[in-house]
């Protein structure tokens, strides 16, 4: 929690100023710091805003106000005149810096306490139990203060610090019990290092993940409920948490080649907007049950400065849990913007899905019309085939009855000059019958070569018949 506060605002007469608040814990005060525009330079302006507020000592210009303000809750931070425009800073810094001289009062208190422990410490020559005994009762007590969140880092460290030397005072008194948490704290080390050595070695084996990293949370739950001294635990966390890594890279690979197309994109930005708004309403729920509780507590507080620490811290928690507030409604808001993007992303991806779908239909088509195109072409082309062997065929069948008709005529004209071998007498007798059978003498016909062209004709015919026969039996049977 920062002391200091650094923010543009306007005086009574509406000049404009820088004005730097320093708080003053120990006087209960702060300490304002008004520099007017023309004293402010862009450099000045930027180690006030980063140097200085973070509790750097910078060289102001001589042209500056100074003047101091008491610090409650009753009264504002700035005079009435000033004007800023964020108000709610001013709001939540005077809450938090009430809280702030609180806490550093109950700081005072328990170092005075402690104070007076130490001396009587220092008398001692053996080991005390009752001055242990009070010694951690007052460890516990300022412990309470740590969780309930009365004081702050610093201060408990402080606190810390301090009965730690008070401790180890008496431990020195008391060596035996350090060295027996020490030892504990060693074996209930190897322990765990022992259990996280046998998962490594089952990971080098490729053995099951899943179960593996099960296993681990186990562990991780027992750990957390075991006691070690610091060394003993980061040593332990430090191989613990190597192991969840390597499990979690084996299950889930590396995610920087994850879709990163503009829906991808959103996605993952809504899914990192949905942790932090869940983790923001968690800190809200927490904030909420303190507030519940500090409301209990101040009905039960009996101590005047108690019950002053518990009021501001409560008014510090609602002016966080109006803060807290506004950050969600801001992160709503951020997501329901996300999600209307998803959604044109999903529609712009279902109609690109809806072309893709229409233009493979064209595609299908098209190479369904080719392919039956091709086939019909294959199929025309395997006829003229048929045919073209058909025709073959039937020209060499023709081919070989034109040779075979020669053959068929050679043996009437043999048998014609068989006769021819007969005996004389015999021919005697036969020209002598042909005599007297002999009709009168009458010019003999003409030859019609017509006849032999029709003859021709009819055995062409034939041969036509007779081919388209044998093309129609080819065809059949193929």
């Amino acid at each position: 929690m920062k002391r200091r506060l650094v923010l543009w605002g306007e005086n009574a007469e509406e000049k404009k100023h820088l004005y730097a608040i320093d708080l003053q814990e120990d006087k209960s005060k702060v300490e304002i710091y008004a520099f007017p525009l023309e004293q402010v330079t862009e450099e000045f302006s930027q180690e006030m805003m980063g140097r200085w507020r973070k509790g750097e000592e910078l060289t102001f210009p001589e042209k500056h106000e100074t003047y101091e303000r008491p610090l409650n809750l009753s009264e504002s931070l700035l005079p009435e005149d000033v004007k800023v425009q964020r108000t709610d800073l001013v709001s939540r810094a005077q809450t938090e810096w009430n809280f702030v001289v609180m806490s550093r009062k109950l700081q005072q208190s328990y170092h005075s306490e402690l104070e007076d422990i130490k001396m009587r410490i220092d008398r001692l020559d053996t080991f005390d139990k009752g001055i242990w005994e009070e010694l951690k009762t007052f460890w516990g007590k300022v412990q309470g203060q740590i969780r309930d969140k009365n004081l702050f880092g610093d201060q408990a460290t402080e606190i810390r610090k301090a009965t730690d030397d008070a401790f180890d005072a008496m431990k020195e008194l008391r060596q035996k019990m350090n060295e027996a948490f020490s030892g504990e704290s060693e074996e209930r080390k190897e322990k765990f290092m022992a259990q996280l050595a046998d998962i490594e070695a089952k990971v080098e084996k490729g053995l099951g993940l899943k179960p593996l990293f099960e296993e681990l949370k186990s562990i991780q739950r027992d750990f957390n409920k075991t006691k070690f001294i610091q060394k003993h635990r980061q040593s332990v966390w430090n191989k613990l948490d190597g192991l969840f890594k390597v499990i979690k890279e084996k299950r889930f690979g590396d995610k920087a080649t994850s879709d990163s197309s503009p829906k991808g994109r959103l996605e993952r930005r809504y899914e990192g907007l949905q942790r932090a708004i869940q983790k923001m309403k968690s800190s809200i729920g927490r904030d909420e049950a303190d507030l519940k509780f500090e409301k209990k507590r101040i009905e039960t507080t009996d101590g005047q400065l108690e019950l002053q620490m518990r009021q501001a811290k409560l008014k510090m928690i609602e002016e966080r849990l109006k803060s807290k507030q506004l950050k969600l409604d801001d992160m709503l808001k951020t997501q329901k913007e996300l999600e209307d993007k998803i959604e044109r992303e999903i529609e712009k991806e279902r109609q690109a899905e809806i072309a893709l779908e229409k233009k493979k239909a064209q595609e299908e088509a098209k190479q369904k019309i080719q392919a039956q195109i091709d086939s019909q072409k294959q199929e025309r082309s395997a006829e003229e085939d048929k045919i073209q062997a058909a025709a073959e065929k039937i020209q060499k069948g023709s081919a070989k009855k034109t040779k075979s008709k020669p053959s068929q005529e050679k043996p009437s004209e043999e048998a014609s000059a068989a006769p021819s071998k007969s005996s004389p007498a015999d021919d005697e007798e036969i020209v002598e019958k042909k005599q007297e059978e002999k009709p009168p003498k009458e010019k003999p016909p003409k030859e019609k070569p017509p006849k032999e062209k029709d003859q021709g004709t009819n055995t062409d015919a034939d041969d036509t018949i007779e081919a388209a026969a044998t093309v129609a039996a080819i065809l059949e049977e193929e």
